[in-house]
Order: structure tokens, then C-alpha cells, then sequence
């Protein structure tokens, strides 16, 4: 018999008062989040993480909690469903202290002020954003309004509270093209698409922010293209409408998908298909923690900037073939004309973030296939 859901608040202005707290089950989620209330004063740095349950922010949540972090989650459950909450856990075996889940949308800003009011934070990861490009051109104002708005949102509680301390993720959509060479820190930006002009601009505001008030510590993490999923198979990747090119393979691999597409095989690379640079998504989640503990070990305020990547790419073909050495089956494919705005060749230079955050890439490609294999073959439908 499956264990009952695990109750969870639905914040609204004082969750210790139940007519303005909608809770669902029983109370003892609202106990844990109240014993990590001010009053439980620990030496122990307290990460609230927003869009914590989603793909990248769970694999940064479970390093969190195994670096002995506390953390406060905060999600509307948009892009992921709570049950991530309970598999964080089963990896993690954290307590009601250690990890608390809040259901709240950034953008409600009345809401989240009394958040940062009444819950003890040190710092902040902020994940939460829509991130399919394809929609966000068919939708920009939707994802202005969500992401710009929502981290603005965010800021205005920090600074209301003197919450100074920010990992940003942004993304290498920021950049302008650059075909030739590997992307580092100070090349030309340049979106050519809405999300990846509300990272920039979410940039752009932290700057000014940082110019006001230059006792903000923040870190903003352009990283590259994460795939893989924890190797215990819990937590992983679960768009119901891929839009990335590892989770079309796997749902190829397990039958939801008749074949992968592979857009244009006459690029100038070796093999004529598309080039990426393919980044673990656990190492993804110790370059944050690397950026954390830069931020906490800091003096005075700073505004950080690092590509988050391996350096070497690898192509459509390349990735597909990986895979089928995972799972054990072949991809069909059939090529189809390019996309607008594809390029041929995508990659991170990832030396600055090597030199100032002590941190590097190190799991593998083959690595990354074989979790996002044991991922999907787990669990066929997602957290369904």
C-alpha cells in the first residue's frame, strides 16, 4: 500500500494561522517549516531555492541537503509535481528541518514578502522560469510577465528583508552567436529568442542592483545544455513536450515517440548535424553549490559571472548513438529541414569558472546517458 501524501502548505499569509494557510492533510509539514522559524537558530546555512522540485533545482536541492545545508523550498508546482518532494527525501533522508516545500508562485509579491518575513533565509537560488524557447516566442509576454516579473518580485523581498545573497540561473541563450570558437564570459550577448531575452534582462537588472546597493553578493550561472538525471533513478527530466534533444531520445527509446528528428544534417561540423555542449546535470547542481559557497565565504559584495560547461560538444548524431549504447536499442531518426535560429555549434568555455569557483565538469557523457536510461526506464510516464 502506498504511504499517504505528505501534506504540504499553501501559503498565503501566516501559515501558522489555519483560516489563511490552506493546508492539505495533516499538520506536520507546518510543524517542520515552524521549527525552522527564527527561534531555531543553528549555524547552518538555510538555502531557499525557488522552483526547487523542478529539473535542475532538485539535483541542487539533494546536494544541498547532503552538504549539510537547510533548505526552504519554494514552488507553484507548475513544471513539477510535489510527489519530487517525497524522492528529494528518499535520497536524502532529510528531516522536517532540513527541508522544508512552501507552494507559492514568486509573483504574488503580498505573499512572498511575508515569506521572507517570517521564514529565516541566508540566500537564495533562484531557478523558477518558463524555459521552452519554441513557446516563448509564440508567448513572449507570458514569459516577461513570469519570469521578469516573478524575479523582481523576488528582489523586492530580499532587499525588504536584507536578503543580499543570489545564485542566479541564467542560461547561454544570453549570447550572441559565435560559430567559430567556444563561448566565454566576455563575448558579444545577444538572444535571438524571448527567453533567452528575459535571462538577459533579469542580468541587466541584477547589475542595476548591484550598482545601487553594492553590498549584494550575487552569482549568475550561464550554463549550457543539462542533461542526465541523480543515479538512483528518482529524479530526473520529466517534460510531458520535450523540447530538448536528450529527453526526445528517451522518449523514443521507450515507445512515445515514433522517431527523433534531427533538424538539417548539412551544418558545418563533422557529421553535418548539430553541436552542444552536453553538461551532467549533477554537476550542474555542484556548480551552484560552488557558486553558494564563493558568495558565503565573501567579505563584501560582488557580482559574479560564469559559464557553467564542459568544453567539448558533442552532435545530434553523436548523442543518439551514445544513447543507444545505454539503453540498448536503436533511435531511428529521420533528417528534416534546419529550425530558424539553430546554429551549428554551441560550446561553453568553461576556464573562468574552473579558476574562481574551483569547479569542473567530471562526470561523463556515457554518464549522463546511462542516469537518464535508468531515469526513464524507472519511470516511462515521468512522476506520473
Amino acid at each position: 500500500m502506498s504511504s499517504p501524501p505528505r501534506p504540504r502548505i499553501l501559503w498565503s499569509a501566516d501559515p501558522f494561522n489555519p483560516p489563511l494557510a490552506c493546508r492539505v492533510g495533516a499538520d506536520s509539514l507546518s510543524i517542520g517549516c515552524k521549527r525552522a522559524l527564527p527561534g531555531r537558530f543553528s549555524n547552518l546555512v538555510r538555502c531557499l531555492g525557488t522552483g526547487g522540485l523542478g529539473y535542475i533545482g532538485s539535483h541542487t536541492v539533494v546536494q544541498l541537503i547532503e552538504e549539510g545545508y537547510d533548505v526552504l523550498i519554494v514552488d507553484n508546482f507548475s513544471n513539477a509535481p510535489p510527489i519530487v518532494e517525497d524522492r528529494i527525501r528518499a535520497i536524502t533522508n532529510a528531516t522536517e528541518e532540513q527541508l522544508c516545500v512552501v507552494q507559492l508562485d514568486v509573483r504574488d509579491k503580498h505573499n512572498t514578502l511575508e515569506l521572507f518575513k517570517k521564514q529565516r533565509v541566508d540566500a537564495v537560488i533562484h531557478y523558477a522560469a518558463l524555459k521552452a524557447v519554441g513557446e516563448s516566442v509564440q508567448q513572449p509576454l507570458q514569459y516577461y510577465e513570469n519570469n521578469v516579473g516573478g524575479t523582481c518580485s523576488l528582489l523586492e523581498a530580499m532587499t525588504a528583508t536584507s536578503v543580499k545573497c543570489l545564485v542566479f540561473s541564467s542560461s547561454a541563450t544570453v549570447y550572441a552567436p559565435k560559430p567559430d570558437s567556444k563561448i566565454c564570459e566576455k563575448d558579444p550577448l545577444g538572444p535571438s529568442n524571448p527567453y533567452g531575452q528575459t535571462k538577459l534582462m533579469i542580468e541587466q537588472i541584477l547589475r542595476d542592483v548591484y550598482t545601487a546597493d553594492p553590498t549584494w553578493k550575487i552569482s549568475i550561472l550561464r550554463y549550457f545544455n543539462p542533461v542526465g538525471a541523480h543515479p538512483s533513478g528518482l529524479i530526473g527530466e520529466s517534460p510531458e513536450q520535450p523540447n530538448n534533444l536528450l529527453p526526445v531520445i528517451q522518449h523514443v527509446a521507450i515507445g512515445r515517440r515514433d522517431r527523433l528528428q534531427v533538424y538539417g544534417d548539412d551544418w558545418d561540423t563533422p557529421d553535418g548535424t548539430g553541436v552542444r555542449d552536453y553538461l551532467h546535470v549533477d554537476d550542474l547542481a555542484s556548480g551552484h553549490l560552488a557558486a553558494l559557497k564563493k558568495l558565503l565565504k565573501a567579505s563584501d559584495g560582488q557580482l559574479l559571472i560564469h559559464n557553467l560547461g564542459t568544453g567539448r560538444g558533442y552532435s545530434v548524431l553523436e548523442l543518439k548513438e551514445l544513447f543507444e549504447k545505454a539503453c540498448g536499442k536503436k533511435i531511428p531518426h529521420e533528417v528534416v529541414g534546419r529550425r530558424p535560429g539553430d546554429l551549428a555549434c554551441v560550446v561553453a568555455d568553461p576556464s573562468l569558472a574552473e579558476a574562481t569557483l574551483c569547479w569542473k565538469a567530471t562526470r561523463t557523457i556515457e554518464e549522463a546517458c546511462s542516469s537518464a536510461w535508468r531515469w526513464q526506464s524507472k519511470n516511462p510516464h515521468g512522476y506520473i
